[in-house]
């Protein structure tokens, strides 16, 4: 488990780090650039469709593991539009509330 909470960490350090000096050099410019290349149907349009298609999961494994409860809703819109700076941060912060109980994590009001 500390391997993986490492990984986590390292994952939420350097896309943070990336994504920082990404808006610093082209700004809050995202959407049309991503749909933008989905739409050229091109092969970085084929990867952005690919990653959506992730980040939608993300956000629906976010909700499920919460119950659709208003509360888990927002987190999974936040997990689509975070990605994995979102991800990376959350499943740390689960890790930590369930003791690293990898059943409550990935189950949520399941468990």
């Amino acid at each position: 488990m500390t391997l993986f909470r490492l990984f986590l960490l390292a994952c939420l350090l350097v896309i943070a780090g990336y994504t920082s000096v990404t808006i610093a050099q082209h700004g809050w410019n995202l959407l049309p650039v991503f749909f933008g290349d989905m739409a050229a149907m091109t092969w970085p349009g084929q990867f952005n469709l690919d990653f959506f298609c992730f980040l939608l999961l993300s956000g629906l494994w976010t909700a499920w593991r919460g119950g659709f409860k208003p509360a888990a809703l927002a987190l999974g819109v936040l997990a689509v539009f975070g990605g994995m700076l979102f991800l990376s941060a959350y499943l740390l912060i689960l890790l930590t509330a369930t003791r690293g109980d990898i059943r409550r994590v990935l189950l949520g009001v399941r468990a």
